[in-house]
């Protein structure tokens, strides 16, 4: 099969890339621009394009299939030529179901925890020694790429992203993948630039359902109004069972589960953690893994990046990385960690980076998320909303919008890299949630200069 990838530098679609290259696929690629890490990781497989650029002599008539990403414009010339002859034009979502439409699909929706859902149940699956291909959204420890694509493989695992497919198809990813077993998560506003209201943002829900198969399962977090208003319609055609959070204890900071009498260690805490967990055991019972092996395996389970990341740890003092940004994720990260330690002083930085969080008319919606921080800081750079060209926001209008007294607004990096360096950080823990790095802050190596 010979495929080619036009905008191949972002993540998923490099992964793909490379999943398909391992499979034993001829495949080539071009894109205007190729950050790290997706640069070095294709060019170790060979697959790194020569040059920068969209080039029409990279389509030809002798293509199997071209995979079209959405950094990739509607009127890209290498996308006009592939029109022009009539090849096979394929989002990545749609591709993977194309791969794998033989298999038994497990996919992992809703608005927050679909990438730390999508990692628990392959540990598991991994600790088990079960054979299986995967996508996810992020690189998790033990794998070498965010995407698997094998012939042997019975199973596939997918992250399902309500995100739009490609600038041609604007079906959400997760519409395509049509499930034999699905978990929904929780439904909380997000993409308004995509789904400009509530009603239009949870439609695609039940339009995923939908498209699930007859007397397929689909697993849902019982404390969300919409997924139980979903699961009552589609109950007549789906097998549909409901999770909440797992039963455990904090012993000295660490999350033990209580089941059937015997008790689990683990490594990972927060509630979003122990409700995700409970759903992934159903979504592995699906897949006939028993509760004991299951909950056995997850012992060693330490998390997806940026989901809770323990960066840095001293005596007193922890340093956590959460890709939190929106209003329900950044609540519930920040409410996790002062339950977890209760005695250790908070102190809680996000950065308002995504085409939501800095839209004017979404901001209220963050009201009160932060008040469980010791203390709170809100990061935005001005730069950044002349670039996805919207309206200007005042550091009054945040400060106003979060609703916290105890708010500190910051718009420059070196100011808030600056405050950092000088806080007193004993008997304290740091939260730094973002889906940005701070306009250019290593926050890795900034972590273990404050520890």
């Amino acid at each position: 099969m010979r495929v080619h990838f036009i905008a191949i530098g972002g993540s998923a679609m490099h992964n793909l890339a490379i999943a398909l290259y391992l499979k034993g696929f001829n495949v080539s690629g071009s894109d205007d621009e190729i950050f790290e890490p997706s640069k070095s990781r294709l060019a170790s497989y060979g697959l790194l394009p020569q040059n920068e650029g969209w080039d029409v002599n990279n389509i030809s008539d002798d293509l199997d299939a071209i995979i079209l990403g959405m950094h990739a414009r509607k009127d890209n010339p290498e996308l006009l030529k592939a029109q022009e002859l009539g090849l096979k034009i394929f989002s990545y979502p749609e591709y993977l179901y194309e791969q794998t439409k033989d298999k038994k699909r497990v996919v992992i929706g809703g608005s927050h925890g679909k990438t730390t859902t999508t990692a628990m149940v392959m540990h598991v699956l991994k600790v088990l020694e079960m054979d299986f291909d995967y996508m996810v959204g992020a690189q998790l420890e033990g794998f070498d790429t965010m995407v698997k694509l094998s012939k042997e493989a019975p199973i596939a695992v997918f992250e399902g992203d309500e995100y739009l497919s490609s600038p041609i198809d604007l079906t959400p990813k997760f519409h395509w993948y049509k499930p034999q077993v699905a978990m929904l998560t929780g439904i909380a506003w997000d993409h308004m630039n995509v789904f400009p209201t509530w009603e239009n943002y949870i439609s695609q829900f039940s339009i995923f359902a939908d498209s699930m198969p007859d007397k397929s399962s689909l697993v849902y977090f019982d404390g969300d109004e919409e997924l139980r208003k979903l699961a009552s319609s589609v109950k007549n055609r789906l097998d549909v069972e409901a999770y909440n959070t797992l039963a455990n204890k904090n012993v000295d900071g660490q999350t033990i589960v209580v089941w059937e009498g015997k008790e689990y260690a683990m490594e990972v805490f927060g509630e979003h953690n122990l409700q995700n967990m409970n759903g992934a055991r159903l979504l592995c019972n699906q897949l006939d893994i028993s509760d004991d092996d299951f909950l056995k395996a997850m012992q060693s389970f330490k998390g997806a990046a940026k989901r809770l990341q323990l960066l840095e740890r001293k005596d007193f003092t922890n340093i956590y990385l959460d890709f939190a940004h929106s209003p329900s994720k950044l609540k519930a990260t920040t409410s996790a960690m002062k339950k977890q330690f209760e005695k250790r002083r908070l102190i809680a930085v996000m950065e308002l980076h995504t085409f939501s969080s800095l839209s004017k008319e979404f901001l209220p919606q963050y009201k009160d998320t932060m008040n469980e921080a010791d203390q709170a800081v809100v990061f935005f750079n001005p730069e950044v909303l002349k670039h996805k060209k919207l309206p200007s926001i005042s550091t009054e209008e945040v400060y106003q919008a979060f609703g916290n007294d105890n708010l500190i607004v910051m718009t420059e990096s070196e100011q808030l890299v600056n405050w950092l360096r000088n806080l007193e950080l004993a008997n304290s823990n740091l939260l730094i949630m973002t889906s940005g790095n701070f306009s250019g802050v290593d926050i890795k190596a900034l972590a273990a200069d404050l520890i």
